[in-house]
């Protein structure tokens, strides 16, 4: 059956379209997107706790594809926040993700939910930085934000990847020809509105190189953006330098350079996974798992909000 859609995707696209929409749209939800719908089942929200929506875990990566929510787990880890994570939530209100319920308050993008807990919980983890190191500190999360991120995404979206990891032919089929189009399609036009999409993807590497040797310099020897002690602006930079290191597909040429010329940014990864991340098997699915859905959780995982 694969093997005949993907010779009617090359040869007839129209056919391939009509039969995908009969073939998939039955299973697209219970597969891809399945929720805890069951009858009687419910999920019981603990008060006082952050409940993070907007996380798909992965084989391994805590959360696949976006940066966002892995820098902000990463800051409730630094924090000592209570929270868990519910599965099943795609985007929040405001169609983005990551995004938090906290005692029945929806509140989304994780720049505005880190102002809110830390007036919340009465938080400031960057309490040991000057007003100049801070100004430094926000710069270089804008620069991983603002421009880093999109050569992220530009690289997982695109069309001619080679190499695909090992998930049920069925939801190949769903993300491959179906999903990622789509996606791909929405992210062209959001590039193109921010401006960065209008440049050559060769411009667009050459922008988002010379930003990974700017931090890197900037890095150079010290264990944490400001020394040997972590701030919040080191959830945000690992957030987007984890995504692109241990990415969802192979050799981009972000990962290439912080493999080769660039290896602190590989070391500095390496021990802010240590340092807040000592459960991060427990929140990876593996290689073992068969990938049938993107909901799916290693049941060793602490975090995941169960069904009662």
């Amino acid at each position: 059956m694969v093997a005949f859609l993907e010779s009617l995707y090359h040869s007839q696209p129209g056919l391939f379209v009509v039969a995908c929409s009969v073939i998939i749209a039955a299973t697209v939800y219970v597969v891809l997107f399945q929720r805890s719908s069951r009858p009687g089942a419910s999920v019981a929200y603990p008060k006082d706790t952050v409940i993070l929506c907007g996380v798909r875990r992965w084989r391994d990566m805590p959360c696949l594809f976006s940066p966002f929510p892995l820098k902000l787990e990463t800051y409730l880890k630094f924090a000592k926040i209570p929270y868990k994570v519910a599965l099943g939530k795609g985007k929040g209100p405001k169609g983005k993700i990551p995004w938090i319920e906290y005692n029945g308050l929806k509140i989304c993008d994780s720049n505005l939910i880190i102002e809110f807990l830390n007036e919340e919980f009465k938080i400031d983890l960057n309490k040991n930085l000057n007003p100049e190191e801070r100004a430094v500190g926000r710069a270089f999360q804008k620069m991983a934000e603002e421009n880093m991120f999109w050569g992220h995404a530009y690289w997982l979206f695109r069309q001619d990847h080679a190499e695909w990891p090992s998930i049920s032919a069925i939801l190949k089929m769903t993300v491959k020809y179906l999903i990622f189009p789509f996606v791909r399609r929405k992210l062209k036009k959001q590039m193109y509105g921010h401006g960065i999409g209008r440049h050559t993807e060769q411009e667009l590497f050459s922008i988002v190189k010379k930003d990974l040797r700017a931090l890197s310099t900037f890095l150079g020897e010290k264990k944490f953006l400001f020394g040997n002690e972590p701030c919040e602006y080191d959830c945000a930079i690992f957030g987007q330098l984890a995504q692109q290191l241990w990415c969802f597909f192979p050799g981009s040429p972000q990962k290439i350079l912080m493999k080769g010329d660039l290896k602190n940014l590989e070391k500095y990864c390496q021990l802010m996974k240590e340092k807040f991340w000592p459960d991060w098997e427990q929140c990876i699915l593996g290689n073992e798992v068969p990938i049938t859905s993107l909901n799916l959780y290693n049941p060793a995982d602490p975090h995941i909000l169960k069904e009662k």
